[in-house]
């Protein structure tokens, strides 16, 4: 490291683990930061096609697209600032006939991005866990609830496979009520569900359960987004991906101690009426550390990813953990 500070841009959303950073709690070492809270649904496209930012927060689906075709501006540090299991957002129609994962093969599949990560992961959980057989399904893509969607990356994908958008007029909230698709894979609650529309189901009702069973057997949290750098700077500067590092270690400390603290105060500051059973079931099943950083805690679950990626035709060649992200 020299002497001589940065002027950078980082943009990420405002999740607790990242707050410190974007509010000036936590300096990266040797950096002056220009800070920007951008929902992910904004800062994605930025990401990929303009690389906006010096430092951003990275979809890993789209980040193993760009660094399979040699096309990725950044270098991914193994900060994963979102994780999330998704057997939640399997969304049925009521009276499409479907009672089990299998039964999703040949139907009409809503998603809001073919490549976005969320939907990696759910694809993957239905061929690795339940033997679906994903060359079956057939996509409408667009917005959840409305508005415009388009996949940010362009896809690749075989003769014969099926995934198509909507107009612009349409929603797949609307086209699964109206019987033009049998499920929807979302990375949200859509709002026919969360109004208690009868027409609409989960695939996995109790999706807590199914979720912890998941984690027991297979050790993943699934892994959503990470922290890229600028591969240039880094090529001028190799001590920027540490001192990056270290400061998103440090404010997801921070957060994960206030949310300790509020747990074991007294006054139930958080707004929540079950967080002592949601933080000593968390804790029992996985431990103090239940947001890990680092490569070789989360090194199993990238590859699976990578593997993934390749088996539903988005990367055009297997990658590893360990040409994704700097081990520090």
């Amino acid at each position: 490291m020299t002497d001589r500070r940065l002027s950078l841009t980082l943009a990420c959303w405002d999740h607790d683990r990242a707050q410190a950073v974007l509010d000036g709690r936590v300096k990266i070492d040797g950096v002056d930061l220009a800070c920007q809270a951008l929902p992910t649904t904004t800062l994605f496209p930025l990401a990929v096609e303009q690389a906006k930012f010096d430092i951003t927060e990275l979809s890993i689906s789209s980040y193993i697209m760009q660094v399979s075709s040699g096309t990725s501006a950044y270098t991914a540090i193994p900060v994963f600032l979102s994780r999330a299991f998704r057997h939640s957002g399997f969304y049925l129609r009521a009276d499409a006939g479907i009672e089990s994962p299998r039964d999703l093969e040949g139907r009409w599949i809503g998603v809001p991005e073919y490549q976005m990560t969320a939907a990696l992961w759910m694809r993957g959980l239905l061929a690795s866990e339940y033997g679906v057989d994903l060359s079956t399904l057939k996509y409408r893509t667009g917005g959840l609830d409305g508005g415009v969607r388009k996949e940010r990356l362009p896809l690749n994908l075989p003769d014969g496979f099926i995934v198509e958008p909507m107009r612009q007029d349409e929603n797949l909230n609307d086209l699964l009520l109206n019987g033009e698709l049998d499920a929807l894979f979302a990375p949200k609650v859509p709002r026919s569900f969360l109004a208690g529309d009868r027409r609409i189901k989960r695939l996995f009702p109790d999706f807590a359960a199914v979720e912890r069973t998941y984690y027991q057997k297979t050790g993943f949290f699934p892994v959503m987004h990470a922290i890229g750098i600028r591969t240039s700077l880094l090529e001028q500067h190799r001590w920027l991906a540490e001192a990056v590092y270290d400061a998103f270690v440090a404010s997801r400390d921070l957060a994960l101690g206030r949310l300790q603290d509020v747990w074991l105060g007294s006054a139930n500051r958080l707004s929540l009426p079950w967080l002592h059973e949601t933080m000593e079931t968390t804790r029992q099943l996985m431990g103090p550390d239940f947001w890990p950083y680092g490569l070789d805690a989360n090194r199993a679950e990238i590859d699976w990813m990578c593997q993934q990626s390749v088996d539903q035709h988005l990367a055009i060649k297997r990658l590893t953990a360990d040409q994704l992200f700097i081990d520090l």
